[in-house]
């Protein structure tokens, strides 16, 4: 029986050093931490997959789907190089992902991208 291969998540870092998905998660109770970690860690060894957990945004950026307490959190990645980047993390206030949180981790991809070719 083949093992199961693991897509290593990586956090997204900016010019400056901050990681703002780790830096989005500590803000959050240990609770929701541990619900979302749970997440990213099963499309982690499940993916590629689809909904209901992940679902596709946009230019190769796509979202987990977690549910905290009575709240919906999104935590947006990319795999590039067989790797999970984690560009952006927020809770969702409105049914659909608002359009200036995608461009957000789109931004963040290409940031990334760059970063890696220097």
């Amino acid at each position: 029986m083949k093992p199961i291969q693991k897509l290593p998540a990586v956090f997204f870092c900016t010019a400056s050093g901050r990681e703002p998905v780790r830096e989005w998660l500590k803000s959050l109770s240990k609770i929701d931490r541990q619900i979302i970690g749970e997440d990213i860690a099963y499309v982690q060894f499940k993916w590629p997959m689809g909904k209901p957990k992940v679902d596709y945004l946009r230019d190769s950026v796509w979202e987990i789907r977690s549910r905290i307490e009575n709240r919906i959190a999104r935590v947006m990645f990319a795999v590039v190089d067989s790797q999970m980047i984690l560009l952006h993390g927020f809770v969702k206030k409105t049914q659909q992902t608002p359009n200036p949180e995608i461009e957000l981790a789109i931004t963040r991809l290409k940031e990334w991208k760059h970063a890696q070719n220097n």
